[in-house]
């Protein structure tokens, strides 16, 4: 009894969601974005803080001159990342991001984890640019605002809160969220006469995944605005890092307004003013581009039973998650209110890095799955080959299961993908992950160690590495799925595989107080899942999936069910 108990359990925790479409479940969002609006979107919601803002205090405290290097490094990683997004963008095209993507290959548990840490990272993503906007605008007039917030709410617990309440940062969010909420149409129709003009609003931007379910195109859409987003992003913040650089010795750099106060360095006092109304434009525009996602993530949970069910109600006007964009909206708040911009954006990079790792993980195993419709017909080398083994009298039935098992590792029976060879790449995906973590401990904590040549760290460093690459050779011999895409991801396993490794080497990187704080967020989610979404999920075998999952409020507004 208690066994079976258990099975049930973990049956649940792994359980996966299909690729295709629930029945009578049609998305309520409109589908009005092109290429351009996505390139828009990801690159505004991209040249944020971390360009106007943060290459400042990195490029002081941290790198110096090499800051470009830095960058340089950060841009292939997010793009190693962008291409496996860009391959799930065109296999699923719907809202949630990496948490569907997650929920349809490693199963449900996995899914809320990155769900739950997705919410964390567009969450203060938001507080950090509101943050970045509010200190830009106070050194604008001359730190007016920090000095008197300082004087007279001084929050008095060091290394955990900042030093003053930041209410200048939280009425901007809150403004922006209520703005949202009750403004931010994806598609107005306006009737004159016989004819019908659709206007959509563009000022939100947005890692352009989210938006699958409102992109015209997404199977060629989304990929080509990845891509075409992360070169540009990664030329403005290399030109932007290498200006700043030769303007001012990177020890002089303010790290509070770097690229004002570096043209008023060189003498160029009105350009300052300039730069600074500039950044002010650009960081509003990033803000938006934060607060976007964060409803679709919430709402598309919500809408699956993981978080509450009242979150996923979509306003009948606006066509908006309006529950989820308040909710959403008051927590980056509070956020932006007591904590500093550099605790934020430590534990912004957290949440997302493993999000990212979960979605490479994801690219590497589906590609290796059966197809639905093919694996349920047996190619004729399979049939015969099993055929001859079974007539075979010389083996025992042990001998040609093992046979059997060591052959499919290297040379796999079937040309396409089947339930066995979707297995074994599972297993080693996982022992993958496994070793890279403990390579990335290895190099990260012992890096001169390892290098010098000590006896014990390199040859443990080598036979890792070995490890890995027989593994990787086993994943690669398997058959992949033939299931045509608009986009895949180049040389599989490797390039997923150092992704995740880049992913994983950032993230040991984060200090243990950052560590702390991620625990306690994931503590808080493992509470509303394991209280609420694991009895509530969709997925549920007791449960049975309805319309009542698209809510919606104001039902009574005129032509809401029409349009």
């Amino acid at each position: 009894m208690l066994r079976h108990s258990v099975c049930q359990f973990g049956q649940k925790l792994v359980r996966r969601r299909p690729l295709e479409p629930r029945e009578k479940s049609e998305s309520l969002l409109s589908r009005c974005l092109n290429t351009l609006d996505l390139v828009a979107l990801g690159v505004g919601s991209t040249l944020g803080a971390g360009v106007y803002i943060l290459a400042g205090d990195v490029a002081k405290d941290k790198a110096g001159p090499a800051i470009i290097i830095c960058f340089l490094v950060a841009s292939l990683s997010s793009m190693l990342s962008g291409i496996c997004y860009a391959e799930f963008g065109a296999r699923v095209p719907g809202s949630g991001s990496a948490y569907l993507y997650s929920y349809v290959t490693v199963g449900q548990l996995c899914a809320f984890i990155t769900g739950w840490n997705l919410i964390l990272s567009y969450v203060i993503g938001t507080a950090s640019v509101s943050r970045a906007w509010s200190s830009t605008f106070d050194s604008l007039i001359g730190d007016h605002i920090s000095q008197a917030l300082q004087g007279t709410f001084s929050l008095h617990v060091p290394h955990f809160l900042a030093e003053y309440p930041d209410f200048f940062a939280l009425g901007l969010v809150l403004l922006l969220t209520a703005s949202s909420s009750s403004l931010a149409s994806l598609r107005e129709t306006h009737t004159t006469g016989s004819s019908q003009k659709r206007t959509t609003n563009r000022t939100y931007l947005d890692p352009m995944i989210l938006l699958g379910e409102e992109a015209r195109n997404p199977q060629r859409s989304i990929p080509l605005g990845i891509v075409i987003s992360l070169l540009i992003c990664f030329l403005a913040y290399f030109g932007v890092s290498a200006s700043l650089t030769l303007m001012v010795p990177y020890y002089q750099i303010h790290t509070g307004s770097p690229l004002p106060q570096a043209f008023l360095h060189i003498g160029w006092g009105p350009a300052s003013y300039v730069v600074a109304v500039g950044t002010l434009c650009a960081l509003t525009s990033s803000l938006l581009g934060a607060m976007f996602p964060m409803p679709r993530v919430i709402y598309s949970m919500a809408d699956d039973g993981l978080l509450f069910r009242g979150l996923a109600r979509i306003h009948a006007r606006t066509r908006t998650p309006v529950m989820a964009t308040l909710a959403s909206g008051i927590l980056a708040g509070v956020m932006a209110l007591l904590f500093e911009l550099r605790d934020l954006v430590d534990l912004m990079s957290i949440g997302t890095l493993l999000a990212y790792s979960l979605v490479e993980f994801s690219v590497l195993v589906l590609r290796y799955q059966p197809d639905e419709n093919l694996s349920k017909k047996k190619t004729e080398e399979e049939t015969e080959m099993e055929s001859v083994v079974e007539a075979s009298p010389l083996n025992t039935a042990s001998e040609v299961g093992n046979s059997k098992i060591l052959k499919s590792l290297c040379h796999p029976a079937s040309t396409i993908p089947t339930r066995t060879s979707g297995q074994i790449v599972y297993g080693c995906a996982l022992l993958l992950v496994l070793l890279l973590t403990i390579l990335s401990l290895i190099l990260s904590r012992w890096p001169s160690q390892v290098f010098s040549g000590d006896p014990v760290l390199t040859t443990v460093a080598v036979l890792l590495l070995l490890l890995i690459t027989g593994v990787s050779v086993i994943i690669w011999r398997q058959p992949q799925s033939l299931r045509p895409l608009h986009f895949k991801v180049p040389g599989l396993p490797v390039l997923p595989l150092v992704s995740i490794f880049v992913n994983i080497y950032l993230m040991i990187q984060m200090t243990s107080r950052t560590w702390a704080q991620f625990g306690v967020w994931n503590v808080i989610g493992f509470i509303i899942y394991f209280g609420y979404g694991i009895r509530h999920s969709l997925e549920n075998s007791e449960q049975h999936p309805a319309a009542s999952a698209f809510q919606t409020l104001d039902k009574n507004v005129p032509g809401a069910e029409s349009s």
